[in-house]
């Protein structure tokens, strides 16, 4: 027994003991999937003080709740330049689902009546809908919201189901780390001027595509090239705080509109 202390302090000091260690970690699922083992994790982040969900894949991290701004930006900026006379039933399409910071911003805005989030891992939609993930509750309660389990740049190729349609007013894309480090070499051909105008296929005259990079400065050659295929062609950076450097890091969101 600690010195001076009671046996209902000693209790005490030993629940919440037990409870600190208890959030210090926790491995909350993995998988299997065509592209390697995907796993979710909970942590305490120790110097914010903040519990953190981290995926994944392989050895490979592949995002954190920590840091969300770019994915987030992927949402505000792409319906932003949404035309202003398209108040209402905005019909857009998210590719990558992840940790959903993206569909949850598109969302918050009133003039989105449906959204399809188009995600190849099933574990990943899994854990949204058995709430392991933060947003899972708030995704799956939303009626506009419908996950479809698929690969996004098949569906770009042949055809979203139906039920999706075309003539979208957006498209939010958040699947690969820049439009040269792909998670998997088949992406490749997107991003290239034959890809990006099979867009146009789903996009009704002025609908918009956004696109996140895990980019500090726009690549000025994916800029030429979105430009050949687009109306108008604009390069975000979006800086946000990094606790680990001490300084800003910065993510580039790529938005273009249908010609």
């Amino acid at each position: 027994m600690l010195m001076g202390a009671t046996p209902a302090t000693v209790r005490h000091r030993l629940h919440r003991l037990r409870a600190t260690m208890s959030r210090a970690f926790e491995h909350l699922d993995s998988q299997p999937t065509a592209i390697g083992e995907i796993s979710l994790r909970r942590r305490l982040e120790p110097t914010l003080q903040v519990d953190v969900w981290e995926v994944k894949l392989g050895g490979e991290f592949l995002m954190s709740s920590l840091f969300t701004a770019g994915e987030e930006a992927v949402a505000d900026l792409g319906l932003a330049a949404v035309s202003a006379a398209d108040e209402a039933e905005l019909r857009v399409v998210v590719g990558g689902l992840g940790l959903g910071h993206t569909a949850r911003r598109a969302l918050a805005d009133p003039r989105v009546g449906s959204m399809h989030v188009v995600e190849a891992l099933a574990p990943v939609i899994g854990w949204h809908e058995r709430h392991l993930v933060p947003l899972g509750a708030q995704l799956t309660g939303d009626p506009r919201c419908v996950f479809v389990h698929g690969d996004f740049f098949a569906m770009i190729d042949d055809g979203f189901p139906p039920g999706i349609g075309h003539d979208l007013d957006a498209i939010l894309l958040d699947i690969d780390h820049t439009p040269s480090h792909l998670l998997d070499a088949s992406h490749a051909g997107f991003y290239r001027q034959d890809g990006l105008r099979r867009v146009l296929d789903h996009l009704r005259p002025g609908g918009v595509f956004s696109l996140w990079s895990d980019e500090f400065a726009p690549n000025e050659e994916f800029v030429e090239i979105m430009r050949t295929v687009f109306a108008t062609v604009d390069a975000h950076v979006v800086a946000f705080p990094n606790h680990y450097t001490g300084s800003a890091s910065t993510s580039t969101i790529y938005v273009a509109t249908a010609r």
